[in-house]
């Protein structure tokens, strides 16, 4: 960290929106995050990632960050300047983050102590912009180069859990190289795993969240476009089949000594979408049962393994766990989430609600697990 007296507070960079899919929904979670720090403790400065990519100098105002008549903000709305450009040095011995615009001199706006990335999907939640701070040297919420890495490819993601042990859902992949040089045959290979797990099948991205391209395909006539509308957010997608239970998620955040489980919540079954799709998170505030109606056994058990695959991905601050109950009674792993939504109907701040944990010290415990960590090998 940068050097501190006793009255200096930490200076936090919220770092938002993004060039990926996912860029509103990171905008609605920074508003919530900017609510609800503490600014008696922490120094602010939020900082908005434009769809092209330009770090934009925001105004500090969370109630421009909202969804308003089912539209959704954007960080383009919220930048002071439509030129100018905030730096963050690539230097682990200068943490003084600098704002320019065209034909005026640079302006320095102080070191940051910390980053608080609240980016989902691609270049923010996959370890590209944690790899920026790592070699900026600058301490940050939430896990690292890997363990985003991996919690952001469903492909890898499974492949690592079920290494250790843990249940997973029978999947395929169909890779860019794959569908663009023969597409017949990986239709095939859809089509096969179809035909040994039956349909329907839900089709999506690889790499991308908040339930954006995916689709419910009943048979083969829906097939292609699903396929087109998953490459459309990702050139590798994910095949998975129909697990017949029911959705429960749990929250993993680290303490002092080590990660603990939040109660879990159940996500039910939702009459006006075919399934938990991104209007039904977002724009129908879809609401999720906290605790989820289990057994004390079945939640130790979600618990048990949530910590479980918070530790396999070797993540670090926070995770959200998401898992089917099958209706066998046995639980099975869908994915993680290493950065997920804090919005108000976001179910990761609501689980840690029920648990005990606020909002604001939600976010306290989070920005000091982050102070708490080096940046590089650890």
């Amino acid at each position: 960290m940068s050097s501190q007296t006793s009255s200096h507070k930490p200076r936090v960079a919220v770092v938002f929106g993004g060039r990926s899919s996912e860029h509103a929904i990171s905008v609605l979670t920074a508003g919530a995050v900017l609510r609800a720090i503490d600014r008696e403790k922490y120094d602010v400065l939020p900082i908005g990632i434009t769809t092209d990519g330009r770090w934009a100098l925001t105004a500090d105002d969370p109630d421009r960050m909202a969804i308003t008549d089912r539209r959704l903000p954007s960080v383009a709305e919220l930048a002071e300047s439509a030129e100018g450009g905030v730096v963050l040095p690539v230097d682990p011995t200068n943490r003084e983050v600098v704002y320019s615009e065209p034909g005026s001199v640079p302006k320095a706006l102080g070191e940051v102590d910390v980053v608080f990335p609240v980016l989902h999907g691609p270049y923010g939640e996959d370890g590209t912009l944690q790899g920026l701070l790592e070699l900026s040297g600058v301490p940050y919420v939430g896990s690292g180069v890997l363990a985003s890495a991996v919690g952001q490819d469903k492909d890898y993601m499974k492949r690592v859990f079920a290494s250790f042990g843990l249940p997973v859902g029978p999947y395929e992949v169909i890779r860019p190289r794959e569908w663009e040089q023969d597409p017949a045959a990986a239709r095939k290979k859809i089509v096969d795993f179809a035909g040994e797990h039956g349909w329907p099948l839900f089709v999506k991205p690889a790499r991308a969240g908040s339930s954006m391209g995916i689709s419910k395909v009943d048979d083969l006539s829906g097939l292609d476009e699903a396929i087109e509308e998953a490459r459309s957010h990702d050139p590798k997608i994910l095949v998975e089949s129909l697990l017949r239970g029911r959705e429960i998620e749990c929250g993993v955040l680290e303490f002092e000594d080590g990660p603990r489980a939040s109660v879990p919540a159940e996500i039910p079954p939702v009459t006006a979408h075919d399934f938990y799709d991104f209007e039904a998170k977002y724009i129908d505030s879809a609401t999720g049962i906290v605790p989820a109606p289990l057994t004390a056994e079945q939640t130790a058990k979600i618990q048990e393994l949530a910590v479980a695959a918070f530790e396999a991905a070797s993540c670090e601050g926070l995770v959200r766990a998401d898992f089917f109950l099958q209706d066998n009674g046995e639980f099975v792993i869908n994915e993680i989430n290493t950065l997920p939504g804090f919005t108000p109907i976001s179910m990761y701040p609501r689980m840690w609600q029920e648990s005990g944990v606020s909002y604001p010290e939600l976010i306290d415990r989070l920005l000091q697990a982050a102070l708490r960590r080096s940046t590089g090998l650890r």
